[in-house]
């Protein structure tokens, strides 16, 4: 088999007891469309890097922004979008904004694709 059709069956046909229940159980269009924004988020890799520094710790912006060597101001931008993404949430203390991980899924979400690539 040549390389073009290396993912091609050999012999046309389907199998309609796979295709009927993989269909029954495939989400609607709006919500995989929500899944692929939400994996979109995954795509940067200064987003990568401040949910990674937030997975190991809660931070302050100035200390996201200093570890990464970012300014504030772009750390600010990129995190204003994981929190529209419902990635990230933050809290107030004094002056200080400290940002978290939204919750127990997104860490399991980078620590799974952390190891995907180490395998």
């Amino acid at each position: 088999m040549d390389e073009r059709n290396d993912l091609m069956c050999e012999e046309p046909g389907t199998h309609g007891d796979v295709l009927e229940r993989v269909r029954n159980d495939m989400p609607d269009d709006d919500t995989l469309y929500e899944l692929a924004d939400l994996f979109k988020m995954f795509g940067d890799s200064t987003r990568m890097k401040i949910m990674f520094v937030l997975m190991e710790s809660e931070m302050c912006v100035c200390d996201i922004a200093e570890l990464l060597g970012i300014s504030q101001s772009a750390i600010s931008h990129q995190l204003r979008i994981l929190k529209q993404s419902k990635l990230i949430s933050s809290r107030r203390e004094g002056k200080n904004i400290i940002c978290f991980l939204a919750d127990d899924h997104v860490k399991s979400i980078i620590a799974q694709g952390l190891s995907h690539v180490l395998e």
